[in-house]
């Protein structure tokens, strides 16, 4: 049984990663310090699969601690790299702590895969890599223009040091850039727990129905797009979580035919902030409170993803749709209002 480290496993797509790896015969350790998550999704992992994961509660900026998992574990086969700041409006406010966290963990990871000759590297990118594109769908091939916030340049920066890396053979990479993953796992078992206000839609939408929330805002409504607000592909964490393994089967099978390769991980669907919502109101029969507002700094204006070289480079068959995607988040909304051992009130502060 292959041993696979996924860094960030107790956050939201790394959980669902992490269930993904183990129902497909692989063994996984976790890497995550808890500063943007919480171990309760461990629990969640256990139910699913059977399977008790260790998380090492290391931050991937010490160097020395990152070293240390790597001396317990010498027989990891490939690492999935999930754990970085993700919030691109506390981006715009907070830069340098985005730089330092999510480029100083990524260069003492690949830094550990040559001391410790792990071949196989997954990184976890994103569709701000591209920027606001001058087409769309976009491809692998489609240009990058400048980010539209720091987190989306610590995307395209990681991607870049990456690349510049796997040119000295160490090591095969494949970026996954994801565009909007939503939803929770089919067994409600798991699911996305934001700490502090939610910084994504979803939940959001979700916190609002329940109540958490009084009312939410969406931001921009003079959009060049189908109602003036922004355009999204949004993908069930499920179906991204799949699409890692997939990358590991790939890798290990000996299939990359050059030392990094790029998958676009979306439906190829672009669906308005403002249909998102209409989805969710219609599948859950909750009308939802919301307010008209501003454009938000660093939000890209349409993105949807062609998804065909993932289609048939890996073998990836998208097995929900956006209704799938907002009746299993507001079951897991609902499952965290009666469920006092989950929450996701926690406070939290940038380190």
């Amino acid at each position: 049984m292959q041993k696979i480290l996924v860094t960030g496993g107790c956050g939201y797509i790394g959980a669902h990663t992490i269930v993904d790896l183990i129902e497909n015969g692989y063994d996984v350790v976790s890497v995550d310090n808890n500063s943007r998550s919480t171990p309760q999704l461990l629990a969640g992992i256990e139910k699913i699969t059977g399977k008790k994961v260790k998380n090492y509660k290391v931050d991937l900026c010490s160097y020395d601690d990152t070293v240390a998992v790597f001396q317990e574990n010498r027989d990891i086969t490939a690492i999935i790299h999930f754990a970085a700041y993700k919030a691109v409006g506390e981006s715009v406010a907070e830069p340098l702590a985005y730089y330092e966290n999510n480029l100083q963990s990524l260069v003492n990871l690949l830094k550990c895969t040559k001391e410790f000759q792990i071949p196989h590297f997954v990184f976890s990118s994103s569709c701000t890599v591209y920027g606001n594109p001058d087409h769309i769908p976009v491809t692998e091939e489609t240009p990058q223009k400048p980010a539209e916030s720091p987190y989306g340049a610590t995307k395209q920066m990681g991607e870049r040091i990456i690349e510049d890396f796997a040119k000295t053979g160490t090591i095969k990479s494949i970026l996954l850039r994801y565009f909007n993953p939503v939803g929770a796992h089919p067994s409600i078992a798991i699911g996305e727990l934001p700490l502090g206000k939610p910084a994504n839609l979803v939940p959001a939408i979700t916190q609002t129905a329940i109540g958490k929330i009084p009312s939410m805002q969406v931001y921009g409504t003079d959009y060049d797009t189908r109602d003036g607000s922004c355009l999204r592909d949004f993908i069930h964490v499920s179906d991204i979580a799949h699409a890692h393994t997939l990358a590991v089967n790939y890798m290990l099978a000996g299939k990359n035919e050059q030392p990094v390769e790029v998958f676009n991980l979306g439906t190829g669907n672009g669906v308005t902030v403002l249909e998102a919502i209409k989805a969710f109101e219609k599948v859950s029969g909750v009308k939802l409170n919301y307010t008209l507002g501003p454009r938000r700094p660093g939000d890209v204006i349409a993105i949807y993803a062609n998804n065909d070289k993932a289609v048939t480079g890996l073998g990836w068959v998208i097995q929900y749709n956006l209704e799938d995607m907002m009746r299993t988040a507001w079951a897991w909304e609902l499952k965290l209002k009666e469920d006092k051992t989950l929450h996701t009130s926690q406070n939290f502060q940038l380190n």
